[in-house]
């Protein structure tokens, strides 16, 4: 790296995995804040893209950039071999399966309109890996780091809640759910009442004074 370029291979990158396929997390690698870049690979029979559909109104476009991959879009399947684009709009289900080994699929997506903020799922992506592995105070510099650079993204705290909750630390779990509260008291409600990763808190008291 040099006079703030980076250049770099698409294997170079650690992967991490998150909701059953291999995310290759170029964004949190590079610090890229435009527009969501990340990258999916795996080999024949493997799932690349977790099924989702993109509620928050981010359009995203697919570039199978090594390998061959099965796409189904809403109703609909087509082959992409090295060189295909998929535009998917928002709120469509889509997900994709690896055809080849070592099939790559690079996915950049954004809000028409809007300034790129992104919840940083894919650094919390990172951290969980890290954790699984057992390389917690890893997992939580990956987590800190994130938050000193976005302060007032409440995701990060949030996130970095969740990973506690599941290490079983729940003082600390606590206390990035308070800080999380205070960047935001209408979107985080619903996560608190839903979101399993948080099960290990959820019969202590201060999670009831939480949602009070």
């Amino acid at each position: 790296m040099s006079d703030g370029y980076e250049i770099l291979s698409l294997d170079e990158v650690e992967t991490a995995a998150h909701r059953g396929s291999n995310l290759v997390p170029v964004r949190h690698t590079l610090g890229y804040r435009a527009a969501g870049v990340n990258a999916w690979i795996a080999d024949t029979g493997g799932q690349l893209i977790p099924p989702h559909e993109e509620d928050s109104g981010n359009e995203e476009l697919y570039v199978v950039v090594r390998g061959r991959a099965t796409f189904s879009v809403g109703e609909e399947q087509a082959e992409g071999p090295a060189g295909t684009l998929v535009f998917v709009p928002a709120e469509i289900m889509r997900t994709a399966v690896a055809e080849e080994d070592g099939t790559i699929v690079f996915a950049i997506g954004a809000t028409v309109g809007e300034a790129f903020e992104g919840g940083a799922w894919d650094t919390f992506a990172v951290a969980h890996s890290l954790q699984q592995a057992g390389q917690v105070i890893e997992s939580r510099a990956v987590m800190q780091k994130a938050m000193d650079g976005r302060p007032e993204a409440w995701e990060l705290p949030y996130n970095a809640a969740c990973l506690e909750a599941l290490s079983g630390n729940p003082d600390e779990a606590f206390a990035m759910l308070r800080r999380a509260l205070e960047l935001n008291q209408t979107e985080i409600r619903e996560y608190l009442e839903n979101d399993s990763d948080l099960d290990n808190i959820r019969e202590d008291p201060r999670f009831e004074e939480l949602l009070g």
